[in-house]
C-alpha cells in the first residue's frame, strides 16, 4: 500500500528529466545517508566499523541502491547522499580518512571509494524507477590539504589566483568568513576564489554536466554561507535544480538572508533546529516560547518557509538521543518537522535511536541495527503516509503556512491546512497538565488522531482538549473526511506489495502495517523507554 501511495505521489509530481524545481521538492521528504555508513556489500564484516576510527567502512552507491526498500517502505520520497567528487588520497591525516566525502580534491572526478560512474547512474535510475528523487551533497567553497602551501596540480583549479590566500577566520566578520580558510593547520581547507570569473565559469560548467549525466534532482550545498552570495544564482541556475544550502547559524535573520532569488532556493533550518532543542530536549530549557517565537521569525523573514529543510540530526550536530534522554521528546520534535512548514529530513539512524554525540561518533554504521522496525520507524512511516496523502489529495496543504492556535510552557497546538497538531515537552511520565486548542472546526466534527487511531469530537467553539495524565504523547487530528484512501486508521487500501528490505530482509506491506526485522531497543534510558513503549502499545 505504501508503495502504491508513493507511486501515485510520484506520478502527480512528474516533471521533465533534469528540472526538479523547488515546488517539486517541497512535496518530498528526505532520508539523509552518509554513503559509507548505510549498507555493506555481501560478505563484508558487519562488526568491523568503529566510527571512532574515522576510516572507510565499505558503503557504496551500489549498497544504497540494493537496500532502498528500507527507505521507501518508511514513505520517504527522496534521498540525500554524501558528496560524489574525488576526495583526498594520501597518508592518513590527524583526523582520519575522508570516508565522509567532504575533503574534495578534484571536483570533476568521482570518488572511487563509493563506486563508478555506472554505479552512480544505476542508483539514480533505481530511485527514479521508484518515483524517488536524488539529492547530492556538493562542496564548492574549498578543497582539502595538509598545509597552507599545497601542490595545486591535483585539484580542479590549478592556479594560485583561483584561491584566496591563507588566513584564519575571524568569526563574525563576513568578509573573513567568506575569504579565509576553514579547517585548521592539521587539515587545511584552501578557500576557492568564487569571485574569480574563471572559477565561476568552470564551476557552472561542471555542475550542469554532473546534474545532467547522473540525472540529479537536487543539490545540498555544504558551507554555503562561506561563499559570496552572488555566486549562487549563476551556479544553481546552471544546475537547473533545487538548491538547499547549509547556513550554520542559529539567528533567523542572519541565516534566512541566504534564501531567495539573490542566493539559494532554501537553507537547512538551523534556527528552527535550535528552537526545537530548546523546546523539547529533556533535560533542557523546556522553552516552548522559543519555538513559537522562531515560528513567527521564520514566517516574517523567509520568502517561503515551505521550502526550508527541517531536521533534528545531521552529520554536524549531536544525535537527539545524546542530548535528550526521553524518546517522547524526539517523537514530539520530529512530528513538528513533518507537520509544520518545510521539507522533513531524517538523518539515517535517527529512527534507530542512535546516540553518537559529535563527529565522528554521530556517523555510526546503520547495519548493526539490523534495520529494525522500531517505534520511531513506525511513527515516521505514519507521518510520511499522512503527509504524502495530504499532498496527493489536496491542492494547498503543503503550501499553506502553519498557524499557532495556542501555547503553554508544556505544549503547543498549531494548524496547517485542516490538520491540527498538538505537541508537548512533558516527556513519557504522566503529568497533571493539559492544553486546550481553539480550532476553526465546527462543533461535533469527527476527527481522528492518526497516531493512535483515536477519534476526537470537536467541542463547542471548535475546542480540542488534550491532557497528559498518561504521558506526553503527541496528537495529530485529521478530519475523517480527509482520510479516505490514506491507508491510515481503518482507511487502508486492499493492496499488498512484497519486496526486499535493507540487507535482504523480506518485507510485506498492507495498509499501515510493516513486518520487518524484529524491533530492537532504542539506545536510551531503559526506564523511560518502557514507559514510552507502553504509551504507544497497540497504536501502530
Amino acid at each position: 500500500m505504501q508503495y502504491l501511495l508513493t507511486l501515485l505521489l510520484s506520478l502527480s509530481f512528474l516533471t521533465s528529466a533534469y528540472a526538479a524545481t523547488a515546488d517539486d521538492w517541497r512535496k518530498r521528504s528526505i532520508y539523509q545517508v552518509i554513503t559509507d555508513r548505510y549498507a555493506l556489500p555481501p560478505g563484508a564484516d558487519p562488526n568491523a566499523c568503529n566510527p571512532a576510527n574515522q576510516t572507510w567502512c565499505g558503503g557504496t552507491w551500489n549498497t544504497i541502491k540494493d537496500n532502498l526498500d528500507y527507505i521507501q517502505n518508511a514513505g520517504f520520497t527522496a534521498i540525500w547522499i554524501s558528496p560524489v567528487s574525488q576526495n583526498y588520497e594520501g597518508p592518513r591525516t590527524p583526523y582520519g580518512d575522508p570516508y565522509h566525502g567532504y575533503w574534495i580534491a578534484d571536483a570533476t572526478k568521482l570518488n572511487e571509494h563509493f563506486g563508478t560512474a555506472d554505479d552512480l547512474k544505476a542508483l539514480s535510475d533505481e530511485l527514479h524507477a521508484r518515483g524517488m528523487y536524488l539529492m547530492v551533497d556538493v562542496v564548492v567553497n574549498n578543497v582539502m590539504a595538509l598545509s597552507t602551501t599545497p601542490d595545486l596540480s591535483t585539484y580542479m583549479f590549478k592556479d594560485q589566483s583561483q584561491y584566496h590566500p591563507y588566513c584564519p577566520i575571524d568569526w563574525g566578520n563576513t568578509t573573513s568568513e567568506q575569504n579565509c580558510w576553514l579547517g585548521d593547520l592539521n587539515v587545511t581547507l584552501p578557500d576557492v576564489n568564487t569571485q574569480d570569473p574563471s572559477v565561476v565559469s568552470a564551476y557552472s560548467t561542471w555542475i550542469k554536466a554532473l546534474v545532467q549525466e547522473f540525472n540529479i534532482d537536487g543539490l545540498r550545498i555544504d558551507a554555503a554561507k562561506h561563499v559570496d552570495m552572488q555566486f549562487w544564482p549563476q551556479f544553481c541556475g546552471a544546475a537547473g535544480v533545487y538548491c538547499i544550502g547549509e547556513v550554520f547559524d542559529a539567528d533567523a535573520g542572519q541565516a534566512l538572508q541566504w534564501q531567495g532569488k539573490q542566493s539559494l532556493d532554501a537553507i537547512l533550518n538551523y534556527p528552527m533546529y535550535n528552537a526545537l532543542v530548546s523546546a523539547f530536549a529533556i533535560p533542557g530549557a523546556q522553552n516552548m516560547t522559543a519555538l513559537t517565537d522562531m515560528i513567527a521569525q521564520v514566517k516574517q523573514k523567509s520568502p517561503d518557509p515551505t521550502l526550508l529543510g527541517n531536521f533534528l540530526e545531521d552529520q554536524d550536530v549531536p544525535r537527539w538521543a545524546s542530548i535528550s534522554v526521553d524518546p517522547q521528546s524526539m517523537w514530539n520534535a520530529m512530528i513538528f518537522n513533518f507537520m509544520s512548514d518545510g521539507i522533513p529530513i531524517v538523518y539515517y539512524g535517527q529512527e534507530q535511536g542512535f546516540n553518537g554525540n559529535a563527529d565522528p561518533m554521530n556517523r555510526e554504521p546503520l547495519w548493526p541495527s539490523k534495520y529494525a522496525n522500531t517505534t520511531s520507524y513506525q511513527i515516521i512511516t505514519k507521518l510520511n503516509m499522512l503527509r504524502n496523502h495530504l499532498i496527493n489529495t489536496t491542492e494547498d496543504w503543503v503550501t499553506t503556512q502553519i498557524q499557532v492556535l495556542s501555547q503553554t510552557k508544556e505544549s503547543i497546538a498549531f494548524m496547517k491546512g485542516n490538520v491540527v497538531t498538538i505537541l508537548t515537552n512533558v516527556g513519557s511520565p504522566p503529568a497533571n497538565v493539559s492544553i486546550a486548542a481553539y480550532t476553526p472546526f465546527s462543533d461535533g466534527l469527527s476527527t481522528t488522531d492518526i497516531l493512535t487511531c483515536t477519534q476526537f469530537a470537536i467541542g463547542s467553539n471548535g475546542t480540542v482538549a488534550v491532557d497528559y495524565s498518561k504521558g506526553g504523547r503527541p496528537v495529530i487530528l485529521v478530519p475523517d473526511s480527509l482520510l479516505d484512501n490514506s491507508g491510515l486508521c481503518g482507511h487502508e487500501l486492499a493492496t499488498t506489495v512484497t519486496g526486499k528490505s535493507a540487507q535482504g530482509v523480506a518485507v510485506s506491506a498492507s495498509g499501515a502495517q510493516r513486518q520487518l526485522a524484529s524491533a530492537g531497543p532504542v539506545a536510551l534510558v531503559a526506564g523511560l523507554i518502557a514507559v514510552a513503549a507502553s504509551l504507544w502499545a497497540g497504536m501502530l
